[in-house]
């Protein structure tokens, strides 16, 4: 199964809505709970860096087998010019206006590597590109 959302740049009013909808689709396919609540934390991080950071993107729900549940995050814009440095607890780039709404406090990418059990990041002036794996481990 392959689910696929769109993340509209900047739009902090729908923000959070794509993740609601992935923990219910993983619900009613009956997913552990802890399982349910890392890929929920990590998929709302997710679409939030997509608001914040991209020119708009997508979001990919990947069930292949109940053994792993992948997301993918791929939006298109400025990229992230340091990984490294982006995944230091409290490194920020948010906007003004990003951080007025109550984001920004530069936790996304740690709090989205801390609760997959796999986590890839590539970035390039094109936009960024995240794989996350969620075993029952």
């Amino acid at each position: 199964m392959i689910q696929t959302y769109q993340v509209e740049a900047n739009n902090y009013e729908d923000a959070g809505i794509v993740s609601q909808r992935v923990k219910q689709t993983l619900k009613l396919m009956n997913v552990p709970p802890p399982i349910l609540k890392r890929i929920a934390i990590a998929c709302y991080e997710g679409e939030i860096n997509l608001v914040i950071h991209s020119e708009g993107g997508s979001i990919s729900l990947i069930m292949e087998d109940s053994q792993s549940i992948k997301l993918k995050l791929d939006d298109v814009g400025p990229g992230i010019a340091d990984i490294e440095q982006a995944l230091i607890p409290g490194y920020s780039t948010a906007s003004r206006e990003a951080r007025e709404f109550g984001f920004g406090a530069g936790m996304g990418l740690v709090n989205m590597k801390a609760c997959a059990s796999a986590f890839e990041i590539s970035s390039s002036p094109n936009g960024t590109h995240i794989c996350m794996e969620f075993r029952n481990d």
